[in-house]
């Protein structure tokens, strides 16, 4: 199991948009996340910079990265393109966070 943080940056002014769509998550793609081996997934909003971080438990590598192969997630990334930063194929501009601390 590892922890991974990363973030993404929200357009202005969608920060209720954003929380909107999250809350009302699909569960099939509830589903397919916790297949991949992913739990203990938060994201945070900072309003005065519009970033995203975010945070999640992966528990197994190989199977996190079939997900940008998933239809489900492909749509997924289609109903959020028009509120985040996102490459051409929609997935969202993430930047990987390094780990300097933990305390357990």
């Amino acid at each position: 199991m590892k922890r991974v943080a990363f973030k993404m940056q929200l357009l202005p002014e969608y920060a209720e948009e954003y929380r909107k769509r999250h809350d009302a998550i699909w569960p099939e793609l509830v589903d397919l996340l916790h297949q991949s081996g992913i739990s203990d997934y938060h994201i945070f909003h900072d309003p005065d910079t519009h970033e995203l971080f975010a945070t999640y438990v992966l528990a197994d590598d190989r199977k996190v990265d079939q997900l940008a192969h998933e239809s489900v997630m492909k749509k997924w990334w289609a109903y959020m393109k028009d509120i985040m930063e996102t490459h051409e194929d929609n997935s969202p501009i993430s930047k990987p966070l390094e780990e300097v601390f933990s305390m357990k």
